[in-house]
């Protein structure tokens, strides 16, 4: 095991690949709720007021944000310009990327999978008639 600072106490742990302790982690999972609640309740709210109602601070309620587990702004895109798509830099309201990006990355993936899936067939196909050539 590695031993980690947390992203969040900044106190070292031993770490299985997260950069949370869980200590801190705990934690986040009941603010997770008490901020789910919150921003059900008043879905055209910003991040201030979620933190100063919920007194779970802007920097958790971020990482919920990037981690796609939260929407601010009621479901529009442009989630009241805290995040930016990693990709085009466009405001975004959750994640790390916007819907064009997101789809763009899925279809070049397809494609790729698509290619290597031909390529196999071909290789499948040439060993098929090179093993009959054989018998």
């Amino acid at each position: 095991m590695n031993i980690s600072q947390c992203t969040f106490c900044k106190k070292p742990f031993q770490s299985i690949g997260r950069r949370i302790c869980p200590a801190c982690l705990e934690q986040m999972d009941k603010d997770f709720i008490v901020v789910r609640d919150f921003i059900y309740d008043n879905k055209r709210t910003d991040i201030d007021t979620v933190a100063e109602e919920t007194g779970v601070s802007k920097q958790v309620i971020l990482h919920f944000l990037r981690e796609g587990r939260l929407e601010l702004g009621g479901g529009t895109d442009d989630g009241m310009g805290l995040l930016k798509c990693d990709v085009c830099k466009k405001p975004i309201s959750s994640g790390k990327m916007c819907r064009p990006c997101m789809e763009k990355v899925a279809s070049t993936m397809q494609k790729s999978v698509d290619g290597h899936s031909k390529t196999n067939s071909r290789s499948d196909d040439n060993f098929k008639s090179s093993a009959k050539l054989k018998n």
